[in-house]
């Protein structure tokens, strides 16, 4: 049976829970990243998204170079146990409404699972292989 441990991205990328907004877009355009995790005192505490960029700040016309991701990040952190399957994963993130979890591993968070690793997954073992004419 096939593990999230074949699925997930196993390098975290977070950010400091006080940074602004706008270091937060220019992180995840360096790192090319569509999230990060959020630390305080050396803890997950929340993640931030695209999305959460969007909706929650610029929508809101927010300064973004002085609100804090904090103040948009989501909390907590929805998350899967690394044993289950990416089935699961893509059940779970339907059921939540989410694109991102956290994979864990005995309650520590080991990996992070986006929609879009579940794409490429889900394309790797699938078959047959679909080719353009």
């Amino acid at each position: 049976m096939q593990t999230l441990r074949e699925a997930m991205t196993k390098n975290l990328k977070t950010i400091l829970h006080s940074v602004s907004v706008q270091e937060v877009a220019r992180r995840m355009q360096a790192e090319k990243v569509g999230s990060l995790l959020v630390e305080r005192g050396g803890q997950i505490v929340g993640i931030v998204t695209e999305t959460d960029i969007v909706r929650k700040a610029v929508a809101k016309g927010a300064d973004l170079g002085k609100e804090k991701v904090e103040a948009i990040m989501s909390a907590p952190v929805a998350s899967i146990d690394i044993h289950r399957t990416p089935q699961d994963a893509h059940d779970m993130m339907a059921d939540l409404g989410v694109r991102h979890l956290a994979v864990t591993d005995a309650g520590k968070i080991v990996g992070l699972l986006s929609v879009r690793d579940l794409l490429v997954y889900f394309k790797r073992v699938s078959e047959p292989r679909i080719t353009q004419d």
